[in-house]
């Protein structure tokens, strides 16, 4: 049985470790493009390019119902964890997807020193917002 001691630093182990995560820099999201697929009713492509900092994250996060997510990594190593899928460290020139209604636990740039850029790509129901929400 554990001793109040060991639990106590157990405790405090888990907050500095979630204190570093939410003191992760921010991402930034940049729209790209926006269109209406003309042969799927009700449906539009919408991409965005979102720019990590040198150790920045994104919080973990839920994308629109609708949702199918094609990303793309186009500069430098993302890692990203989908729904219970293991987590996976993503180079340039390598993609990933998320079916509608998955939970992205993690995605953050693997490097303290240099930026990594990912091309996310929807195809949503048209008009669906907002396309990300942050877990509570």
């Amino acid at each position: 049985m554990p001793t109040k001691r060991l639990i106590a630093a157990l405790l405090a182990t888990a907050a500095l470790a979630g204190a570093a995560y939410a003191q992760a820099p921010k991402e930034t999201v940049q729209p790209n493009f926006s269109h209406v697929i003309p042969n799927l009713p009700g449906k539009s492509l919408v991409a965005v390019e979102v720019n990590y900092p040198p150790g920045g994250a994104s919080s973990p996060h839920r994308h629109a119902g609708s949702a199918f997510i094609y990303a793309y990594v186009l500069s430098g190593e993302i890692e990203s964890q989908v729904d219970d899928g293991p987590a996976r460290i993503y180079h340039t020139g390598e993609s990933f997807y998320e079916a509608p209604g998955a939970h992205h636990g993690i995605s953050r740039n693997v490097s303290k020193t240099q930026p990594a850029k990912l091309l996310a790509v929807f195809v949503v129901d048209t008009g669906e917002k907002p396309l990300t929400t942050p877990d509570k």
